[in-house]
């Protein structure tokens, strides 16, 4: 079926990042995946090339697109380049801007949004703790007033981008009194005195993303790195995990439909009993399967991406596109590891290293489960 979200300037950005991949990341795979992390050096040309500053007015360098489908055409050829790399870059990118530019002073905008832009600052938020997962109003970190600064103490895990980051936007409780009314959002700098970053964390996937533990120890943060009314942070993060949410559907669904692709071609030229695999009626009848699966999980975030763009689009849709997706992307990949037979569970093969980087995203964003309760309770249950 035709995608009818994107016009002809859409697609012209999209032949920009798909050069950005050709030239810049797919020579640059193996090493990543070797060092289990993203260069700076690529990161600088991301910013070049003006894949960083979409939600960024161009008053602070960046484009001022202001049409969230700009974003979801980095995140497609992204993801179908490699998921951990669209993590990361969707973190810094889609994620963290928003905050800044909505909820900033002038100065704090100054001082951060050219360099997100460029690709000289790179930006990490940081909900998670080790106790507490999708219950982020749980959460154990602590600022206290000190005058005019804050003393942070605790810390935060899972976190992309956390080894590399310049400045991370941090969740702490300022109340402990008020519940989720008392949680309040700062921006941390590195080399701020007290804190500290954890080993990259040994994951099951996402080699290449730098994801890793943070820890605060007094660490005193000026009151003018504090973003947004005090209070305000747990509504801040709920206002803005749609974006969070849609952009996780748009490149899980990326992701599979791209493998599922190289899939398609490997059973045409791989044989069992002197035909092609996928000539088999099962085999064939499978692939048919996880086609319509994708094209209609592509029809359903189209939709979501058309109305994030036009600020429509509810925390419910979002949480739908989320958990749906991110089911059709493990299931369409184990069929394709399947297909693939024993070279399937080779990590040489790309197959594998997909099928590994995409458990994930059933947990991450905020898990699948927790986006049923959501729709949930908009059923009214």
């Amino acid at each position: 079926m035709p995608r009818n979200v994107y016009g002809p300037d859409h697609e012209a950005f999209r032949s920009s990042v798909r050069e950005f991949v050709e030239r810049t990341l797919k020579p640059r795979a193996e090493q990543m995946l070797e060092v289990k992390s993203v260069d700076r050096d690529i990161w600088k040309e991301a910013g070049k090339q003006g894949l960083f500053g979409l939600d960024i007015p161009e008053e602070f360098g960046g484009a001022g697109a202001d049409d969230y489908r700009f974003n979801a055409i980095a995140a497609e050829e992204i993801a179908g380049f490699n998921f951990a790399v669209s993590s990361c870059f969707g973190i810094h990118s889609d994620v963290c801007p928003p905050y800044i530019v909505d909820l900033g002073t002038q100065e704090q905008k100054e001082r951060w949004l050219p360099g997100m832009a460029n690709g000289d600052l790179i930006c990490a938020i940081a909900m998670t703790e080790p106790s507490g997962g999708s219950d982020l109003a749980a959460l154990k970190t602590t600022a206290v007033r000190d005058g005019d600064t804050w003393v942070l103490n605790g810390s935060k895990t899972f976190i992309t981008n956390g080894y590399q980051a310049d400045l991370v936007i941090v969740a702490a409780r300022t109340d402990p009194s008020k519940g989720a009314k008392g949680i309040t959002l700062f921006m941390v700098e590195a080399g701020m005195e007290g804190f500290s970053r954890g080993r990259k964390l040994d994951k099951v996937g996402q080699e290449e993303a730098d994801t890793s533990e943070l820890f605060f120890e007094n660490v005193r943060v000026p009151d003018a790195n504090r973003l947004g009314t005090e209070g305000l942070g747990f509504i801040s993060m709920m206002q803005r995990l749609p974006q969070e949410r849609v952009g996780a559907a748009v490149a899980n669904t990326a992701h599979a439909f791209q493998i599922f692709r190289e899939t398609v071609e490997y059973t045409k030229e791989r044989k069992a009993f002197g035909q092609p695999v996928g000539s088999f009626q099962h085999n064939k009848f499978k692939m048919a399967e996880l086609q319509t699966k994708l094209e209609v999980t592509q029809a359903y975030v189209d939709d979501c991406i058309a109305a994030h763009a036009e600020q429509k689009l509810s925390a419910v849709d979002a949480a739908k596109a989320k958990w749906w997706s991110a089911q059709v992307q493990n299931d369409v990949l184990d069929e394709c590891v399947q297909l693939y037979g024993g070279y399937g569970f080779m990590n040489e093969y790309r197959v594998a290293r997909a099928w590994r980087d995409a458990r994930v995203s059933k947990i991450w964003a905020g898990s699948n489960e927790i986006m049923k309760e959501l729709i949930g309770r908009d059923l009214g249950l």
